[in-house]
């Protein structure tokens, strides 16, 4: 008696918690279970497109990155917006350039063909995205650079640029 009494507490102890939680049991599925499909396909569309965006937002950056390389000037400054200025400093030196000055700066220094680099993150917010990105052996030195990029029109570009220079602060 004890053992029955026992099994229908927990029975409907169980009922309530799934009633509680919007799930109902296989074979009966209730106007809430569908809403409850509609809502997983509706996070796996949304995660889908979200990480198409994060691989849009690396991409926009692959000119720069490429430009550190090459010391491509023309290419670094493809990937910034007309505004955009970059900030940090170098040698204890505060530089605040446009992006025009720092392609052209960048032609001067060359290439560095052992740069290594690694994306350390991107975040992304509708149209407004963020990215550190960390460079080894650029001119012999590490440099983290953080980006501010926008998207219009449906294109990615870099609005703005600060980084840390390490050892040439």
């Amino acid at each position: 008696m004890k053992n029955l009494i026992l099994s229908l507490l927990l029975a409907s102890a169980l009922a309530f918690k799934l009633n509680a939680q919007n799930v109902s049991v296989p074979g009966n599925e209730s106007p809430t279970h569908n809403l409850i499909k509609i809502e997983k396909m509706e996070t796996k569309t949304n995660e889908s497109q979200s990480f198409a965006e994060y691989q849009e937002v690396a991409k926009a950056l692959q000119p720069y990155i490429k430009s550190a390389r090459t010391g491509d000037g023309k290419l670094s400054r493809s990937a910034f917006y007309d505004h955009a200025h970059v900030v940090g400093s170098m040698d204890g030196e505060f530089n605040n350039v446009d992006a025009d000055q720092f392609g052209e700066n960048l032609s001067t220094f060359g290439p560095s063909e052992n740069i290594q680099h690694h994306i350390a993150w991107i975040d992304i917010s509708g149209p407004a995205a963020a990215a550190k990105v960390e460079f080894i052996d650029w001119l012999g030195f590490r440099f983290t650079d953080f980006f501010v990029l926008y998207k219009k029109d449906g294109q990615w570009k870099i609005s703005g640029k600060v980084y840390d220079s390490h050892s040439r602060n």
